[in-house]
């Protein structure tokens, strides 16, 4: 199964309290929560939510 990482935006100025990113299996290695931005925002302060 394709893995799924939830993530948080940290900025105090942003409404989106958390997002899904459900991955192909493609998905680079070393692709990590730092290559993302809010969709809300579009800011780059986030932080990935351990479930």
């Amino acid at each position: 199964m394709p893995s799924t990482m939830e993530v948080k935006c940290e900025r105090d100025d942003c409404e989106l309290d958390m997002f899904e990113n459900h991955y192909t299996y493609d998905v680079p290695d070393d692709h990590a929560v730092a290559d993302l931005t809010c969709p809300y925002c579009g800011g780059s302060d986030l932080s990935e939510i351990e479930v």
